[in-house]
């Protein structure tokens, strides 16, 4: 029963996570209160972040027999690809905007539209959603239970249907473009053979 009710809880997390970022959504909040709109982003990610408390208590405080725990030469390489995972993410918020992905440009501009920008960093290269790469790796690496597997697997699973929505959107927004760089590069899994060369990524981002 406990197993079902984690399970549900991401379910509802992952539902209401969907519907304030859906376009639909913010499009309904700009035809009532368009004032409120250059603080949305900021809105959005306080409440992800207070929504995901609970869940994550429900998970952790849930009691489950291991069902793998990473011993000896097995343990130093999982934590070394958590440690790389963990550099990766830290490495990669260069090339990111974080100021408005924190909505703190929608804020300074009093607009929620942001100018788009279409630039392929080092680790978009190898694979179109680093982050969500990084968050497998930190889920996948850890020590299991059934607590942790049922949240392993539930995230899983949404970061694989949110990539497809999200590139929805930036097919929507760059066209061919992005289409060319979706067959030239994984989804989610690094793959050695499948890459874009530094000169590729930018004559495509231009």
């Amino acid at each position: 029963m406990r197993l079902t009710e984690i399970l549900l809880a991401w379910l509802g997390y992952f539902a209401l996570h969907s519907l304030l970022a859906a376009t639909t959504i913010k499009a309904w909040v700009e035809r009532h209160w368009p004032r409120l709109m250059p603080g949305y982003r900021m809105v959005f990610n306080l409440i992800a972040t207070l929504a995901l408390a609970p869940v994550v208590w429900l998970v952790y405080s849930a009691e489950g027999a291991w069902l793998w725990q990473w011993q000896g030469n097995w343990a130093w390489v999982a934590n070394g690809a958590r440690l790389a995972a963990i550099l990766c993410f830290l490495a990669s918020t260069r090339y990111y905007d974080m100021s408005e992905f924190l909505g703190l440009s929608q804020l300074r501009a009093h607009d929620n539209v942001v100018p788009l920008s279409y630039t392929i960093s080092p680790f978009h290269r190898f694979v179109r959603h680093p982050w969500y790469s990084i968050a497998l790796v930190l889920i996948w690496t850890g020590n299991m239970n059934g607590p942790l597997l049922v949240t392993g697997l539930a995230i899983t699973a949404y970061l694989f249907v949110g990539s497809k929505l999200e590139e929805r959107k930036l097919i929507a927004s760059y066209g061919e473009s992005y289409r060319k760089y979706m067959a030239a590069v994984p989804g989610l899994i690094p793959l050695p053979w499948k890459y874009l060369s530094a000169d590729d990524a930018k004559a495509l981002s231009q």
